[in-house]
Parts: C-alpha cells; structure tokens; sequence
C-alpha cells in the first residue's frame, strides 16, 4: 500500500482516485473545485479544497510523507506546471505528471516531474494497433521497442505444446499466460499445451511481434 497525493479532480484524475482506491492505496485528493472534492469523499482516504500553486499550501499537506505524488490536472497547463515544479521543490519522492501534448511533456520533464503520462497519445496508439488488426485483443506498450498483445491462439499451434512450437528460439518471443473463458493462467512451462479457443499474452521486442503475428 502506497500513500498518493493526487492533484486535480477532473474526469482523468476522478478516473485514478477511483483505481486507486480499488488497488487498497491511500489517497489524499487535492482540487480548486468544492463539488469535485464533495463528490470524491466517498472514494479517498481524505480531500481537501486548495490551489495547489500556493507554496504554503501545499507544505500543509507534508508532501515529503506521500510515495507518489500525481498531478492530473488538465485543462489549466501553466497551473499544471507550476505544481509539478513547486512538488519537486518541497522535496516530492516521484512527481508523475499529465500532459496533453509533446511540447507540455517536454516542459513537465525540465521542471520537476519524474514522469509524464500522456493520456491521449497513448489512448490513440493502443486503439490504431488494437483495432488496425483483427485478431489483437488487447495491447500493453512497455516502452519505444517492446510491448505484450493478447492474441487468440493460432490455429496450426493448437493441441501442440509451447516447447515444441519453440516460439522462443525462432522469434525470441515468451509466451506469458494464457487465458481461457476469462481466466488467465500464468504457470507456463514447455509441456503447456495450447488449445483452440484460447488467447495468449506474448511478450517481445515490436519487431519481432510483427515478424511472427503479421501484424
């Protein structure tokens, strides 16, 4: 369990609070906006109502006590970045920022935040991939050359066992899981055998993934 200072309370930092909370972690949520704190009660461990460009603000809430601290504010960049900058200032541990586009990645990166999501553009390649082929399920990027897909078993690799498909040797690609009627099975060994029906999650560089699925 991780103690996480999220700043900004709108549909994209509603959505994390929410995951957040799921995942067992304790929130402290921080917003300009009285209704979106109000509605946010419910599903963090404490909120507060603040602007979160004020220096002394934000030294009340003891920034150096939280693992991480996000903010998602998104419609307001120069307060975005004047958080971020001020975060790392007051000693922030991991400052993990929005963007909406290059040029705000760019200056989020120069002045205090440790990472940048980057909602959109990674919401927009995952749907081109995921839907530009029609047997890719799901689509996980790990970074600019490697990635995991969920892809339905082949069918000249049904009944036959991953050792002797040796997917490995030929492609340097590993099989991770594989998932039958929504339950995922991540003990794999070589005498696994794969069945028609199932889907796999496959792990490899973009090149060889493409090489071997014809993606």
């Amino acid at each position: 369990m991780k103690s996480i200072l999220l700043i900004g309370l709108g549909r994209f930092g509603k959505h994390i609070a929410l995951h957040l909370n799921q995942l067992g972690h304790q929130v402290m949520a921080v917003d300009s906006a009285e209704d979106r704190v109000e509605d946010a009660l419910s599903f963090v461990t404490n909120a507060q109502i603040g602007d979160s460009t004020n220096a002394d603000f934000l030294k009340s809430l003891g920034i150096r006590n939280f693992d991480v601290c996000i903010v998602a504010i998104g419609n307001d960049f120069q307060s975005s970045l004047e958080t971020t900058s001020l975060l790392k200032e007051l000693g922030a541990k991991m400052v993990v920022s929005r963007a909406a586009t290059d040029v705000q990645e760019k200056f989020l990166l120069r002045n205090g935040a440790d990472e940048v999501v980057y909602p959109e553009k990674q919401l927009a390649k995952w749907t081109a991939i995921r839907y530009s082929a029609d047997h890719i399920l799901d689509y996980i990027e790990l970074d600019d050359n490697h990635a995991m897909f969920e892809i339905p078993v082949p069918k000249a690799w049904a009944g036959q066992t991953i050792g002797k498909i040796d997917i490995r040797k030929k492609y340097s690609i590993n099989i991770m899981g594989v998932k039958k009627n929504g339950k995922l099975e991540m003990s794999i060994t070589p005498d696994t055998v794969l069945d028609e029906g199932q889907t796999m999650l496959v792990l490899g560089s973009n090149r060889d993934l493409q090489r071997c699925f014809h993606i």
